[in-house]
């Protein structure tokens, strides 16, 4: 295997292979007449980021490698960068990528267009702060419907610490983890760490960490013990009431710039425990245990399952200790 030429990987290569790849038409600019450049002319770079020809040119043949943070920010911003690819940027700049303050409940096109092909499979999306943002039919079946709980409650990491007497809220049966409660808890707060570093000046995870850290001894120990990390996935026991109990696998996905966490709640195939999920996803249609079952059902109506951003509350209770 090859070794990729220092020189590609420099500021000025990076620039340029951006700079090539974006069309006029993905800028707002005319597409009319012949055009030998591939991508966007040098002149039209700089116009749009508001900087010289000859500096761009300085740049991409890098006789210039420190660019100020305003320079950086007005060519990523004429780039049409990704967030991860802006980052990059300013490293290759030299600089220290900028901290975005918001936590975002927003789901984007693509992710919905995934969670619409899940089906009934249960499926919940939380926030960078646990926070419940959205769950399908498929969840609320097998956990009990998150709606009946405060939106300013369904979060995972409240559900994990309670705070004046309040107990899990989310999950209304029982839910065992593979997992012990204190390794649970401790990924949970180390999960939060990490998050405040990526949105130091973020309020709704500030006042989380706050309320926390002021109404749960365990969570005030473990936030000071500093640990960083992630909360990922484990197997968990739901004590259902239509049939029984359910082992399932929790895994987490996240979605890269938001950090959102998809949590997914499945049955090993060809298992009782895949025919009992099946079971507890569609009460209305009775499915012999063991028994060979239909794949066919239909995905939820995304929109309409939407209910106002929820928390990550569900999942805690969806595995008393979430995901």
């Amino acid at each position: 295997m090859g070794v990729m030429p220092a020189d590609e990987t420099r500021l000025g290569a990076v620039l340029r292979a951006w700079r090539e790849r974006l069309g006029p038409a993905a800028v707002g600019l005319p597409v009319g007449g012949a055009r030998r450049a591939v991508g966007l002319r040098r002149e039209e770079l700089s116009g749009l980021a508001g900087i010289s020809v000859d500096y761009l040119v300085r740049l991409e043949q890098g006789r210039a490698e420190s660019p100020s943070p305003q320079v950086v920010a007005a060519l990523a911003r004429a780039l049409r960068l990704t967030n991860t690819e802006r980052d990059h940027l300013y490293r290759l700049a030299r600089l220290v990528p900028p901290i975005d303050g918001e936590i975002s409940d927003h789901i984007p096109p693509g992710v919905r267009r995934v969670l619409s092909r899940l089906g009934d499979t249960a499926v919940a999306v939380f926030a960078a702060d646990w926070q419940l943002i959205w769950w399908n039919r498929g969840w609320a079946a097998l956990l009990g419907d998150p709606s009946s709980t405060p939106p300013a409650l369904r979060n995972f990491a409240r559900d994990n610490f309670s705070v004046n007497g309040d107990g899990p809220r989310l999950a209304q049966w029982p839910v065992t983890s593979s997992i012990s409660h204190e390794t649970i808890e401790a990924a949970i707060v180390s999960d939060l760490r990490r998050a405040t570093g990526r949105f130091p000046n973020n309020s709704r995870l500030t006042d989380l960490i706050h309320v926390l850290t002021a109404g749960n001894q365990r969570f005030a120990e473990l936030w000071a013990a500093g640990a960083v990390g992630a909360h990922r996935e484990a197997k968990k026991t739901i004590e259902h009431p239509g049939v029984g109990p359910i082992m399932v696998d929790c895994d987490v996905m996240t979605d890269g710039d938001a950090e959102l966490k998809i949590v997914i709640l499945t049955a090993a195939p060809g298992t009782e425990d895949e025919t009992k999920l099946r079971r507890a996803s569609c009460p209305e249609s009775p499915i012999p245990l063991l028994a060979e079952v239909s794949d066919s059902a239909v995905a939820p109506d995304l929109e309409a399952e939407l209910p106002e951003p929820a928390s990550a509350s569900a999942v805690r209770n969806a595995s008393r200790n979430a995901p």
